[in-house]
């Protein structure tokens, strides 16, 4: 898809793009060299962001849904009812969590409906993204759509729908698990009576190198741990204290409560005329 020659079927359109996660999406775009400011067009529901002051911004879904290419949906499970367009068959792109291809399909008018979950890392072209598309999404479509999701960062066509049900939590969290796990440490930290701002700056500073080795080297997380375990040193002694307070566990009951909330999404919001 050209970026820069302004017709129809470069037009790339993002419902409810003022959202943190909308307006993340849209900013990658143009960072990327997907698409040029002028080849989008935002919606709004209250208040025009100031970003992108190029792109063709309105407070009107339906004008959005006639002049894009491609529509982007990205608002609120709970708020997609409300969305009152009909794309008339043009591709689809949801980013909402628990809405299924069919409820999307239904309510969108169109059989070329991808669901992806970009998370926030967006923001800085850092986001995971896997998707699932449905039978009528052609080649084309998804060589468009492999393209989008570059500029946000890695993605994956998974084959099963229910398979993107359970990345909602895996991926779809973006920073926040490992936000959980900085603050533990940093108020452990704190509470020995270090500086606040040295131990965010300590705790930022392990996990960015954490994911830089992570990304260099072909090691399993299971080989590093089991390394750091072998080496009988200090971070030998708090993994293995970790372990023993049933970390994985607590983990794992934490994306299975996403699962679950992913499903409840799906039953409830996804159920749209």
């Amino acid at each position: 898809m050209p970026a820069s020659n302004g017709n129809e079927m470069s037009k790339i359109g993002i419902i409810g793009a003022s959202g943190w996660l909308g307006s993340s999406l849209a900013q990658g775009l143009v960072d990327a060299g997907v698409a040029n400011p002028q080849d989008l067009i935002l919606s709004y529901r209250s208040r025009k962001p100031n970003i992108l002051p190029d792109a063709v911004w309105t407070l009107d879904n339906k004008l959005l849904a006639e002049e894009a290419a491609v529509v982007i949906v990205s608002v609120q499970p709970g708020d997609f009812p409300s969305v009152d367009i009909a794309i008339g068959g043009k591709l689809a792109i949801s980013v909402m969590a628990g809405i299924n291809l069919a409820a999307l399909s239904r309510h969108l008018g169109t059989d070329r409906v991808v669901r992806s979950l970009p998370n926030a890392a967006a923001e800085v072209r850092q986001s995971y993204t896997p998707w699932v598309a449905s039978p009528k999404v052609t080649d084309e479509d998804r060589a468009l759509l492999r393209r989008i999701a570059g500029a946000w960062g890695e993605a994956d066509e998974l084959r099963f729908e229910l398979d993107l049900d359970y990345f909602t939590g895996l991926t779809g969290s973006g920073p926040a698990f490992p936000a959980l796990l900085a603050r533990a440490m940093a108020r452990d930290a704190v509470a020995r009576g270090i500086d606040p701002a040295i131990a965010r700056k300590a705790v930022v500073a392990v996990l960015k190198g954490a994911g830089a080795l992570f990304e260099r080297t072909s090691d399993a997380p299971e080989d590093v741990v089991r390394r750091f375990v072998d080496y009988k040193g200090t971070t030998s002694a708090a993994l293995e204290a970790m372990i023993a307070g049933n970390f994985e566990r607590a983990v794992s009951n934490g994306l299975e409560a996403a699962l679950a909330r992913s499903y409840v999404l799906g039953s409830s919001e996804g159920k749209v005329d």
